[in-house]
């Protein structure tokens, strides 16, 4: 299955914004029934049979943000953006791909991640390895996630985008 990350809308059934009710019922149909993981948590997070995780993270009721990773052991599932596969190239690959759309700096707290506040996605990698390809863990992202408009604002930012919403 595909996976098109439409920032700031959403992943598939998945969309911003929506009832924690909504979001719940459309990360369970994304479930495989023929092969239902133990792992599963309904309401919060699936594995697909292709290793594939899909996290849901709602607040105040509504679907805050969605998050895709544990890189997929095949390529059943796919995980993309402007028609890259995200885990299915190396990081800086991906992080130049998005330089051409849009600003992505590395997360100042994690080198390792970077963050498109622009596009709100961020990537995650345990640690940078870019130089390694035999370094799976460090060669490509681990996770992305797509997040409602705001997530990434500081405390001053969310201030103000709350005066302007009045």
């Amino acid at each position: 299955m595909d996976f098109e990350l439409v920032p700031p809308s959403g992943v598939g059934p998945l969309q911003i914004g929506m009832h924690w009710e909504a979001a719940s019922a459309a990360l369970d149909s994304l479930r495989d029934l023929s092969s239902v993981s133990e792992s599963d948590r309904p309401g919060q997070h699936i594995f697909r049979p292709s290793g594939l995780m899909i996290a849901i993270h709602c607040t105040r009721g509504h679907l805050e943000s969605v998050e895709l990773g544990s890189q997929p052991l095949n390529h059943t599932d796919r995980v993309r953006f402007l028609g890259a596969e995200i885990f299915a190239l190396p990081a800086q690959d991906v992080v130049t791909r998005m330089r051409a759309h849009t600003p992505i700096y590395a997360d100042p707290e994690d080198p390792a991640s970077y963050i498109a506040p622009d596009l709100l996605l961020s990537f995650w990698r345990p640690f940078a390895a870019d130089d390694d390809p035999e370094e799976e863990q460090g060669y490509y992202f681990n996770s992305v996630l797509l997040a409602r408009p705001g997530y990434y604002d500081t405390p001053a930012e969310a201030e103000e985008r709350l005066r302007q919403n009045r």
